[in-house]
């Protein structure tokens, strides 16, 4: 069975080699000359090589301990490359980093994020999920999630409250609701509406659980999976839609929105972290530029 060398006493034998004194390296290293002698003793014991020889007062290395000394000399590169990836860990300059997000958030939010990352964490790699209707993946490092659509508890997640959204009514300019700053939802109760969301999408289910306790449920006559697609059929007016604020975006011409009341459909947004890469530092800079986004 072959020995195990230590590392430190091999790094001691290359000193000593190098200065040509026990003293020396003893002194550059903070040890005793009395310890460096001991370890190279040991270290002379796990290889069974006799490393120096004793001249007068001094010692000399011997062609086994100048030999072992030079082939050492790639461990100690491959060691120091090592200690440099351990630092880039911990300053978050290489590794990876998944971000999962839904449509609109990832839209408005997510580019300033991903190029804050890009420019601070060149050597970063980003993986960026669009989490939606995706359950039983494996739960992405930082989760931007509508609460609704994570009812479980998350015993590996830190969680945060983002923003509220409430939903707004998109109606053309010369709709007579467009007259009104706010609008009942009891109002829309007989009116056509063009569809904007997956069937089984959280934000989805905020707005029909809100008409639910208003007293009805939409009649959609125009069925669309996004927002984007959803306004513009508003434009023809085949119909009107309700759509978060964060969804809105620039609204085509001859079309406006007005708030929604008695209920009030409002999501609540929020971002998982996994307490695993909660200390990561560019984990806590996407945080940082996401709580700037929300605040603009």
């Amino acid at each position: 069975m072959g020995c195990v060398l230590d590392i430190a006493r091999l790094r001691l034998l290359r000193a000593v080699i190098a200065t040509g004194s026990i003293r020396a390296s003893a002194s550059a290293l903070g040890y005793t000359p009395s310890a460096v002698s001991q370890q190279l003793s040991a270290l002379q014991r796990e290889t069974g090589l006799r490393l120096f020889d004793r001249v007068g007062r001094g010692i000399e290395p011997t062609d086994a301990g100048r030999t072992l000394a030079a082939e050492s000399e790639s461990l100690f590169e491959a060691v120091s490359k090592l200690e440099g990836v351990v630092g880039d860990l911990r300053a978050g300059r290489v590794g990876s980093l998944s971000i999962g997000y839904f449509g609109s958030a990832g839209a408005t939010w997510l580019p300033r994020v991903v190029a804050v990352l890009r420019e601070e964490f060149p050597e970063l790699r980003l993986d960026l999920r669009m989490t939606e209707l995706r359950d039983g993946l494996t739960a992405p490092d930082i989760d931007l999630f509508v609460e609704a659509a994570r009812a479980e508890a998350q015993p590996h997640a830190e969680i945060h409250r983002l923003a509220d959204d409430p939903y707004l009514l998109v109606v053309r300019t010369c709709d007579p609701l467009a007259a009104h700053d706010e609008v009942p939802l009891a109002a829309l109760a007989e009116r056509s509406w063009v569809d904007n969301d997956l069937q089984r999408g959280a934000c989805r289910q905020v707005l029909l659980d809100a008409c639910a306790e208003a007293g009805f449920a939409p009649s959609f006559v125009v069925e669309t999976h996004d927002y984007a697609t959803a306004i513009p059929f508003v434009s023809t007016g085949i119909g009107i839609t309700v759509v978060p604020r964060l969804g809105i975006g620039d609204l085509p011409e001859g079309l406006t929105t007005t708030r929604l009341i008695n209920p009030s459909p409002v999501r609540h947004i929020s971002v998982a972290v996994r307490k695993a890469v909660a200390d990561h530092p560019a984990a806590i800079r996407a945080l940082d530029v996401l709580d700037e986004v929300v605040g603009d």
